[in-house]
């Protein structure tokens, strides 16, 4: 099989339009186990009802996994935001609405977020002290049992030529606790300098769930420490200060 039409190349994989397919290629980095594992995933969600790329098949292709799903046409809402800024507040009133939708959704069989969170923290390789703090916060965090999605940031948004938004990238996804994921979302547009749009994002959602700002908060430097073990430098400052502020008010 021969695939030439690349959409988007990323550490480790790359993504091509296949007629009426998308076709996620990973090198030999990713291990079966994290392959099949997100394939697992976004099978559980696709159950969910909410509105995504179906998953057609998990394959080898010239030596490598390969996940295919079905083909949206449209623009990421990442690209949208940044052609129109004039629309940045319809933009993010849609981002939080598909948000909450996800958030709505239950899903018992995907992995659970504390659990996550506790492995990652602990190999993060953080000094005792902080680790122990850390820990001890994300367990006394209360348990929720929500549809998680792990990476929810506008790129991960593909709005149809009808108008239709698809959530796509369901590798991290987990169930527990909502606000675990608003953090990251929020950590995401921080870490790609908008401050501002960061802040007017965890505003929205607090004002549209009547969730207290400080609530939502109590989990960055959590979501923050589990970030570490990506092992990113040009993030790990920022990651470090904000997992740092574990009396955060």
């Amino acid at each position: 099989m021969e695939l030439e039409n690349i959409v988007v190349k990323r550490k480790g994989k790359v993504v091509y339009k296949d007629g009426d397919f998308c076709v996620k290629l990973f090198d030999d980095n990713f291990s079966k186990q994290d392959i099949l594992n997100e394939a697992h995933n976004q099978s559980i969600v696709e159950e969910t009802g909410l509105n995504m790329p179906k998953l057609e098949k998990v394959t080898m292709i010239n030596g490598k996994w390969a996940i295919v799903n079905d083909w949206i046409e449209g623009a990421t809402l990442a690209d949208l935001m940044k052609k129109n800024p004039d629309k940045e507040d319809e933009y993010l009133e849609l981002f939080v609405n598909l948000q909450l939708e996800v958030l709505s959704k239950k899903a018992s069989n995907l992995k659970r977020i504390k659990d996550k969170m506790r492995r990652k923290i602990n190999e993060a390789k953080l000094d005792e002290t902080l680790t122990y703090d850390l820990q001890t916060r994300l367990e006394g965090m209360p348990t929720h049992y929500k549809v998680c999605h792990g990476d929810f940031n506008p790129s991960n948004i593909i709005i149809a030529k009808d108008g239709t938004p698809f959530i796509i990238d369901w590798s991290h996804a987990t169930q527990g606790n909502g606000s675990a994921d608003v953090s990251r979302t929020f950590l995401l547009f921080s870490l790609e300098g908008k401050d501002e749009l960061a802040n007017k994002y965890l505003d929205l959602y607090c004002k549209k769930t009547n969730t207290a700002k400080s609530y939502v908060q109590k989990w960055i430097p959590i979501v923050a420490a589990s970030q570490l073990v990506k092992g990113k430098a040009e993030e790990k400052e920022f990651l470090m200060h904000w997992a740092s502020v574990v009396d955060y008010e």
